[in-house]
């Protein structure tokens, strides 16, 4: 068969659903392979925006998402987005044509070495050279990027693509996930647990990979431990339950390091080091830790594991459950920290002042979403007062750009969420920086019927970087711009614009937008006055309890 045919079916063979991207002159035999295939290509207006589509599709459903774009530009244009997932560890396969392979050796139109540019953004590429290693290259690649979860990309030259094979998929099987762990390893957990005097919990990101939420929340309802998430572990136990401490991932003395500045030991589970720096939450290298992860760790100076526990998360909590002989009741210095996290945010939401407080919008937004709806956040000013503040009731409903913090992650990420859990209502908020950056897949949503609000963050500048500077030098450069027309900008695209003029709309202007469907753009004015006034609260004694 055609060696493009032969790709489109070991791609059909993993399961592949959806291809997002952007054809090319050099992709044209993949793409008329797939026109003949059951797996749907859905075009975008940029190569970026199909990365980020790929990259939600694999933090949601942690099966690889998959993206393509042509040679030279269209395939650096997908860097970022597979540099984004790699970080974040969402399982993706980048796919890219290529010229001929007689060009590769000589200066060349368009020709640039995509496979070593992106060795730099990827665990594992390659190029296929000859039809009949397709079998085996493709399910490498996504083999790795299930397993290690993260980015893998493969060129397919166009020559190479019109070529003649007799291969055939690779026949895949299910391997049961044995995962052997060391008896007395877990027994020393649970006796480091027990006698420690404040133990807390750490939840990061491989808690929704593995699966492992439920089995978290039993152990922490048997033993009375204390949780805190990271941005990307936001809904690992819900908000609600009382052993919730809060999330945390800014550099500042957050309340929630106060927590951390108590304890005595620190249970990571399903934690990745680019998630949140130990430099902050051990700075003086003095906390004992146990290490729960599918992976060995990141070590430094200030993450040396007392005991690591490597293999199924879910299955090493389950045991440790088991062990556990004792109920701890939650410190009471403990449990004023988790009032104070109730409080910020609780205390803005009746504050009907315009434009209107970051706290204020966070609480209405999560007032109007049901606690299975889904919430993704652009990188900007807002995304820490979403880390922060806003309460996650179930896995996997708060996605967040962590690890790169990709500005203008939130508009194509919507959209694939939209596509893969269209049960579920979206809301998407972005700074008026990040949502234009990648503006020209509004022209995507509405062609696919998508249906999520987008909230932007409207303040005209660079929030986050007028953030910074004003906390290095008291002065900013370099942060103001002018926005459109957003109301206008939206019909254009044949979206829905809104443009608020009072606190009061928020509510029930999002509650018409969510209940109707289709995309939905909420111009929201904000005073981010109290990003700096939130950097003196934490400088003055917020943490004495």
């Amino acid at each position: 068969m055609k060696a493009s045919d032969l790709f489109v079916k070991c791609l059909e063979n993993e399961g592949v659903e959806y291809i997002f991207g952007v054809p090319g002159e050099e992709t044209i035999d993949l793409t008329e392979s797939l026109r003949k295939s059951k797996i749907k290509f859905i075009p975008t207006r940029h190569e970026q925006s199909a990365a980020f589509m790929a990259d939600m599709y694999g933090r949601l459903t942690h099966k690889p998402g998959v993206c393509l774009a042509t040679l030279g530009p269209g395939a650096t244009n997908l860097i970022t987005g597979i540099a984004d997932a790699q970080l974040d560890r969402a399982p993706l396969v980048a796919i890219t044509g290529q010229s001929a392979l007689e060009k590769t050796h000589k200066e060349s139109h368009q020709y640039i070495d995509i496979v070593t540019a992106f060795k730099q953004f990827t665990t594992w590429n390659s190029k296929i050279t000859r039809p009949d290693f397709i079998p085996e290259i493709v399910h490498k690649a996504f083999d790795i990027a299930t397993d290690r979860p993260g980015a893998t990309h493969i060129e397919l030259p166009e020559d190479v693509a019109k070529e003649e094979t007799s291969k055939e998929p690779i026949i895949k099987k299910n391997y049961p996930h044995i995962s052997l762990l060391d008896e007395s390893e877990l027994k020393k957990a649970a006796k480091m647990i027990k006698e420690s005097s404040m133990p807390i919990i750490l939840a990061g990101n491989g808690v929704f990979r593995e699966n492992a939420a439920s089995e978290l929340s039993r152990l922490v309802q048997f033993s009375g431990l204390p949780v805190v998430t990271t941005f990307m572990g936001k809904g690992a136990i819900p908000a609600d339950d009382p052993h919730y401490l809060g999330s945390m991932g800014i550099k500042d003395h957050d309340h929630i390091m106060c927590g951390f500045e108590m304890a005595d030991l620190v249970i990571c589970v399903g934690f990745d080091y680019v998630e949140y720096t130990p430099k902050f939450w051990n700075p003086d290298k003095s906390k004992k830790i146990i290490h729960i992860h599918t992976d060995h760790p990141e070590i430094d100076e200030t993450y040396i594991p007392d005991i690591l526990l490597v293999g199924s998360i879910r299955q090493t909590l389950f045991s440790i459950r088991q062990q556990c002989d004792f109920e701890k009741e939650m410190h009471e210095r403990f449990q004023k920290v988790r009032a104070r996290m109730k409080a910020e945010i609780e205390d803005y939401a009746e504050d009907m002042s315009f434009p209107m407080k970051p706290q204020k919008i966070l609480s209405d937004v999560r007032e109007t979403m049901d606690r299975g709806d889904i919430l993704i956040s652009d990188v900007g000013a807002h995304k820490l007062w979403i880390g922060r503040l806003f309460p996650a009731y179930e896995p996997n409903t708060v996605f967040i750009s962590n690890g790169l913090a990709t500005m203008g992650f939130a508009l194509p990420s919507a959209i694939a969420a939209s596509i893969i859990k269209p049960e579920k209502k979206v809301v998407a908020i972005a700074g008026d920086g990040g949502f234009l950056m990648n503006l020209q897949d509004l022209e995507t949503a509405v062609r696919l019927g998508c249906n999520f609000v987008v909230v932007i963050f409207d303040d005209s500048k660079y929030g986050l970087i007028e953030w910074h500077e004003k906390k290095a030098f008291n002065e900013t450069m370099g942060i103001e711009f002018t926005n459109p027309d957003f109301v206008k900008l939206a019909e254009s695209f044949g979206a829905k614009g809104v443009r608020l003029e009072s606190a009061e709309e928020l509510k029930p202007k999002l509650a018409e937008a969510l209940k109707a469907g289709g995309v939905w753009i909420l111009d929201v004015p904000v005073d981010y006055s109290e990003n700096i006034k939130l950097t003196e609260k934490l400088k003055h004694n917020f943490c004495e309890i």
